[in-house]
């Protein structure tokens, strides 16, 4: 996205002064068109249009009001990801819930182009910033920090300069992969989401192991490796293929590449349900039966997850509670001496079987 960035802006005051009016005439032609008689407002907007001014600086506005009467959402992907993804259109959901409650409005920013981001964050005229599975590394976070005002941080484990709401997202994975320990399988690949936004799609190696920047993808991976290790599973020669959580696509193409191995993995846990949908795709296209010949367990529990045939096995985490609780921490509705981590839940549904015996 691009955002006009030259300081040399016309002003109400340049308006006023082109005009020949006050600058409370030309704020009154904007604001407050009953006080003047309408061929004086169509002279000062006439004015205002020639010098390309659009109207009063809504953070001039926030300052008289105290109040800007939005919010605003900074997500780490596209807005076009922002508003199809099922996981953060339920956190959306969530948050506008208590936007509606407080009659305020909704501001979805994206981090990735960070400078337009920043720029954008400077001025926008919100009360406030919820930040959303930001990286680590994000120099947004530091403009919003030094713009002030309140911030909640949402899946920013460790995040310490702002009260925060997050998944048990460790705890979470260690169920999805004792579950299917539980059923029988040694043979376990994963799907996991990226550690770095570069657009990266291959093995998850030590390298970008350690220099992973998403908290979130760390987490659950731990939380994999916590059971997997703990069943006696070698870590050394398990699969793990990263892929932008913005392409399921590509986690199909994963699947395939995983289940032309010999010998082929009997499941896979999938990082979200969307990876996870993707995975059971790659099987039906080889001809393999779901849960028969390959396991699936998700992460999420979006509505899809329950509709789809055979239904997903998944971790269910509350998406539209997360979000109402960070609306409410922003609006000052609650408070929270430490993060505030909501619990997962294990789904088992058709998806998940023990592996066929060789």
């Amino acid at each position: 996205m691009s955002f006009e960035t030259r300081d040399t802006s016309p002003t109400l005051l340049d308006v006023a002064r082109a005009a020949g009016v006050s600058r409370t005439t030309v704020s009154n032609a904007f604001n407050r068109p009953d006080q003047l008689s309408a061929e004086l407002r169509e002279r000062v907007l006439a004015t205002a249009r020639e010098l390309g001014y659009a109207g009063p600086n809504p953070m001039a506005r926030m300052l008289r009001t105290g109040r800007a009467g939005a919010i605003g959402v900074v997500f780490s992907e596209r807005l076009t990801h922002n508003v199809t993804d099922p996981a953060a259109i339920a956190l959306l959901e969530g948050i506008a819930q208590v936007c509606d409650e407080e009659d305020a409005a909704l501001l979805i920013l994206s981090a990735v182009d960070e400078e337009a981001a920043r720029r954008v964050v400077r001025r926008a005229a919100v009360d406030g910033f919820i930040i959303y599975c930001l990286t680590t590394e994000t120099r947004v976070i530091n403009a919003i920090l030094e713009r002030g005002g309140p911030v909640v941080a949402v899946d920013e484990p460790g995040f310490a300069d702002a009260p925060g709401v997050g998944t048990a997202d460790r705890a979470g994975t260690r169920r999805a992969a004792e579950h299917l320990l539980g059923l029988g399988h040694r043979r376990i690949a994963i799907l996991s989401m990226e550690t770095r936004p570069d657009g990266y799609a291959g093995p998850l190696d030590a390298a970008r192991r350690a220099g992973s920047v998403y908290a979130v993808t760390n987490e659950r991976l731990a939380g994999y490796e916590d059971a997997l290790e703990a069943a006696g599973v070698d870590l050394a020669s398990l699969r793990v293929e990263e892929r932008p959580w913005i392409r399921p696509r590509s986690a199909r193409d994963a699947t395939l590449a995983l289940l032309a191995e010999r010998p082929r993995p009997t499941a896979i846990l999938a990082m979200s349900d969307v990876f996870a949908l993707a995975a059971i795709d790659a099987a039906k296209e080889l001809g393999l039966r779901v849960p028969d010949d390959l396991s699936v367990v998700g992460f999420d529990d979006i509505p899809m997850a329950s509709q789809v045939s055979p239904p997903l096995t998944t971790v269910r985490q509350p998406l539209v509670d997360k979000g109402r609780i960070a609306a409410e921490l922003l609006f000052g509705r609650r408070s929270a001496a430490a993060p505030i981590v909501l619990p997962t839940e294990l789904v088992v549904r058709g998806t998940t079987a023990p592996p066929r015996a060789e």
